[in-house]
């Protein structure tokens, strides 16, 4: 029998430019794609008040230096509060649940910072606020996102998601800056609750379009997409999830690694750009009273670029790098750049050498990284990319975030340590990287074999036409 033509919407065919969309999949995408956009300048509408509220107490920038500590000590109790709640309801009604109880934390510290008294005493409770909540609803999101698409999909469709992502994160802020001026400060907290509201809304769409357009794929040994969606998760602890499963640990540990490479890059950049301005004042061709300028144009011009190269990377580089070299070469690929990056230093720590590697290192981070990392969820089962995930993508992250600062603090402040020397860690690290990956890829490869296809003699494209 002759095959029946493949029909694919108008967006379905504009969205092809960024990668493969098959028939039935392109309305649910485009409302991810939005959705994490919205996500992503809800964030950059409340940095300047997060900024504005501790810089403006006494001590405020140390206290900020130590929030990092803080955060990853508040997710120690946050992640566990949300398998909980991950225990008691769907997903939808998880996910649209948990993002309107962040609205309605915005609007009590509107509310609050109309007193002076509470105001004066906000800052640190809002910045630790802001970083909980920053990457537990990012996590959410992709944990949904996990959970809709089958492996083959994901592989697919998560690059394309990833450009509201790359693109909120680099056009929110600008966003941000011209709502600030329309609303003031402490309005944008209100704005932000209301963008957060639409998130939720997009979510129960994208929800409800999935469950009407197909019935939910088949349950495998290693996933569980065949539950209804009416029955809760099974009860289990984030942590403990982690912790026992080999091939979550292994996750934990990139994420460890992977940031605390990126940090220690961060950290290098930094001593760098600042001995610069050191060095062109002690030449005479920068005035003294002029440094916070130069470093402020230097970052101003090292942010525009990463900006622009992720958004690039990740619309029309991404998806075609996977489909065409694979998951397993594009993941053991990336501490490629940081190695690169950490060598160069090692042997000649020249600004301009790193400013352009951490350009290119940071954007691939963006972009390339962020959506293997979330790739590597999708052949989990539901309760590992709705508990696990959160684990993993905030405590795990924020720890490497913490374990570089420590070692920067001890190399050079306590030991009084340049630049080499860290970059030599760094080094260390990226091998360390480079063999946690293949581990995870070699379980990744025996969880994902387990899985049996999606309907036997049918592709994606014959099956969601035939149900759409």
């Amino acid at each position: 029998m002759p095959k029946t033509p493949v029909h694919r919407s108008i967006v379905e065919r504009l969205l092809r430019v960024f990668t493969r969309v098959e028939p039935g999949e392109g309305f649910t995408a485009l409302v991810l794609t939005l959705n994490v956009f919205v996500l992503m300048t809800a964030y950059s509408a409340i940095k300047p008040v997060r900024e504005g509220l501790i810089l403006s107490m006494r001590s405020g920038a140390e206290y900020k230096s130590y929030m990092g500590a803080a955060i990853a000590t508040a997710l120690l109790f946050a992640v566990p509060a949300y398998a909980k709640v991950a225990d008691r309801y769907a997903r939808n009604r998880l996910i649209v649940g948990v993002t309107l109880f962040f609205a309605a934390n915005l609007v009590l510290f509107r509310i609050a910072s109309a007193f002076p008294t509470l105001r004066a005493e906000l800052g640190l409770v809002f910045f630790l606020w802001l970083g909980v909540f920053n990457m537990m609803v990012i996590a959410q999101f992709w944990s949904f996102a996990n959970d809709l698409y089958r492996e083959e999909q994901g592989k697919r469709l998560f690059p394309l998601i990833g450009v509201g992502q790359t693109l909120g994160a680099a056009a929110g802020s600008g966003i941000a800056v011209l709502l600030l001026k329309l609303v003031g400060v402490y309005q944008m907290l209100l704005v932000s609750a209301a963008l957060l509201v639409v998130s939720a809304a997009l979510t129960q769409v994208a929800h409800t379009r999935e469950q009407n357009r197909r019935s939910y794929p088949p349950a495998g040994p290693a996933t569980e997409h065949g539950r209804k969606e009416g029955v809760p998760l099974e009860r289990s602890g984030a942590f403990q999830m982690v912790l026992r499963d080999g091939y979550l640990r292994g996750i934990a540990v990139f994420s460890v690694v992977f940031t605390f490479v990126n940090s220690n890059g961060e950290y290098m950049l930094g001593r760098l750009v600042k001995e610069s301005a050191s060095a062109a004042v002690a030449r005479g061709t920068l005035q003294a009273d002029a440094v916070k300028e130069y470093i402020g144009a230097q970052y101003g011009d090292f942010y525009l670029y990463t900006n622009i190269a992720t958004v690039a990377l990740q619309a029309f580089f991404v998806s075609r790098f996977v489909r065409r070299f694979g998951i397993r070469f594009a993941f053991l690929a990336l501490p490629i750049i940081p190695l690169i990056d950490a060598v160069g230093v090692g042997l000649t720590p020249l600004l301009a050498l790193l400013f352009a590697g951490k350009v290119l290192e940071n954007s691939l981070d963006y972009s390339l990284n962020n959506t293997l990392r979330n790739m590597l969820w999708l052949p989990t089962t539901r309760e590992m990319k709705y508990k696990a995930k959160q684990a993993v993508d905030t405590f795990f992250v924020r720890m490497g975030d913490v374990t570089s600062a420590l070692f920067v603090y001890v190399i050079a402040g306590v030991l009084g340590l340049g630049v080499r020397t860290l970059a030599v860690a760094s080094i260390v690290a990226c091998g360390l990287w480079f063999v946690v990956a293949r581990g995870i890829l070699k379980r990744r490869d025996a969880i994902s074999s387990s899985i049996p296809p999606p309907a036997a003699g049918k592709t994606e494209g014959e099956e969601a036409e035939a149900v759409g």
